[in-house]
């Protein structure tokens, strides 16, 4: 694994399994903490595009466990709290607050386990279509096969060509 120095304490990087509903992914989760741009929300949705995330909304997180097959999802934390548990029902709980930023790649489960005040920027990598799975074991060959079809971002969303992302995130 690449060395992260240059990036911590203000990133990290987890792995999680699939577990036969939630397929998740061999690549990591990246939160990256404390990201003055992400704390506004036109400066976040202009640094994710600047960096090539686009398709940029505005709004929370599902309170339910889901994930995206057919595209990565970077999140912005650009007011709020929320707890968020990663990596489906079983996963694990981290507290995101404003500044934070989640890269999330296909098949990541997620779900908003509570917040307050939560305001997100959501974007995705060249603007990738998303498609909306909740962990039908019916459906997981085929949210497998749409993983392994999404291509890897160009960039970083917050650090653009080189960063954690591009470093890490790697076939």
């Amino acid at each position: 694994m690449p060395n992260l120095d240059a990036y911590l304490p203000d990133t990290e990087a987890i792995l999680f399994e699939d577990d036969g509903a939630i397929p998740n992914s061999s690549l990591p989760v990246l939160i990256y903490h404390e990201v003055a741009a992400a704390a506004e929300p036109e400066r976040c949705e202009e640094l994710f595009a600047r960096n090539g995330w686009l398709g940029a909304w505005r709004d929370g997180i599902f309170d339910f466990h889901h994930f995206h097959s057919t595209s990565h999802e970077v999140l912005g934390i650009v007011a709020g709290s929320a707890e968020v548990v990663l990596g489906g029902p079983a996963g694990q709980r981290f507290r995101v607050q404003r500044g934070d930023v989640l890269a999330l790649p296909a098949g990541t489960g997620h779900c908003n386990a509570g917040s307050r005040q939560l305001l997100v920027v959501g974007a995705y990598p060249d603007g990738r279509s998303w498609d909306l799975r909740r962990g039908d074991p019916a459906e997981h060959d085929q949210a497998l096969a749409n993983i392994r079809a999404v291509p890897l971002p160009d960039a970083d969303p917050v650090y653009g060509a080189s960063g954690p992302l591009t470093e890490l995130w790697v076939s």
